[in-house]
């Protein structure tokens, strides 16, 4: 197998390396491989790609999330830059319900994340002109598509970009508190 796969803080959330076959000209690396990520213990089967740009520094998408039956995984990789990237835990029952993850993930380090179902997804880029990849094992649900206020001060979250400063849709700036989520995930 040529994933390095290291269980992180939040149950069931993954950092994975994909081995990179380095020469002259570069590199070269097999990002998925369904077989080999079956072994390491994800058993997604992912349904649709996501790609995103942005041109600014301190852009910040999220948090967002799926509501069941449309709940999504996702395999998140930067394709070019940096991001800061986050997720929470809204998964009533765990133990970790309501706390939160945040990671930095680089096209130079090729770090991979894997978010489980049942968690809000968001980040902040950390260079210009960013580009984020990422899979999903359910397809995009307008009537299930939810989000979680970044700005929440009760999940603690210290975003890389003072408030006020960062590039953001005004979906995501009007998006519930945490407290004002009803329960999806039990």
């Amino acid at each position: 197998m040529i994933l390095d796969v290291s269980p992180l803080s939040l149950p069931g959330a993954l950092l994975i390396r994909c081995k990179r076959f380095e020469d002259h000209r570069g590199y070269f690396a097999e990002t998925y491989v369904q077989r080999d990520y079956a072994v390491a213990g994800i058993s997604s089967v992912f349904v649709q790609d996501n790609h995103s740009y942005s041109a600014a520094s301190g852009t910040m998408r999220g948090l967002h999330f799926q509501t069941p039956p449309f709940e999504q995984a996702k395999l998140v990789r930067v394709v070019s830059g940096k991001i800061y990237d986050v997720i929470v835990d809204l998964r009533r029952s765990s133990c970790s319900y309501g706390e939160h993850l945040a990671i930095e993930l680089s096209v130079d380090g090729g770090e991979q994340l894997f978010v489980p179902p049942g968690f809000a997804h968001g980040f902040c880029t950390l260079v210009p002109d960013t580009e984020v990849s990422y899979k999903v094992d359910a397809v995009f649900s307008a009537a299930n598509d939810r989000g979680l206020n970044a700005a929440d001060p009760d999940l603690r979250i210290t975003w890389p970009v003072g408030v006020g400063r960062e590039v953001i849709s005004e979906k995501d700036r009007t998006l519930p508190l945490l407290r004002e989520l009803p329960i999806h995930f039990h």
